[in-house]
């Protein structure tokens, strides 16, 4: 089963309150279906870890409230948001999925930064 995900991300400065250590980050996920069968996404986890090392970790049904099929050789965009005390910080986590069949299976999605710009070289 191959499924592709890429991520970007971004700083929303307008919603940030540095003063309150309260930093808003974007982050956009493409998920690809790269196999010949229709897949479903059933439920999404994450841990999110920022620069003083506080660990959240977020689970639950689907992306964005719903729990998209991705048809083979098509793909399903959508845009969330993070809220971190610091500057700095990381997400990583996993996508559950389920095959036509329903038998269901893991896509690790890899560890990615937030950042304000710049911040990192």
């Amino acid at each position: 089963m191959t499924i592709k995900i890429t991520v970007k991300t971004r700083h929303i400065a307008e919603q940030s309150d540095p003063k309150n250590h309260r930093f808003v980050f974007a982050y956009s996920i493409n998920i690809e279906n790269q196999s010949d069968q229709p897949v479903q996404l059933l439920n999404r986890y994450w841990l999110i870890t920022d620069a003083n090392g506080k660990k959240v970790e977020v689970q639950g049904a689907g992306v964005v409230g719903e729990q998209p099929t991705i048809e083979p050789d098509k793909s399903y965009s959508y845009t969330s948001g993070c809220i971190l005390e610091t500057e700095l910080g990381t997400m990583e986590g996993h996508y559950e999925f389920q095959h036509q069949d329903k038998s269901l299976f893991k896509q690790t999605i890899p560890v990615f930064r937030l950042s304000l710009p710049n911040i990192v070289h």
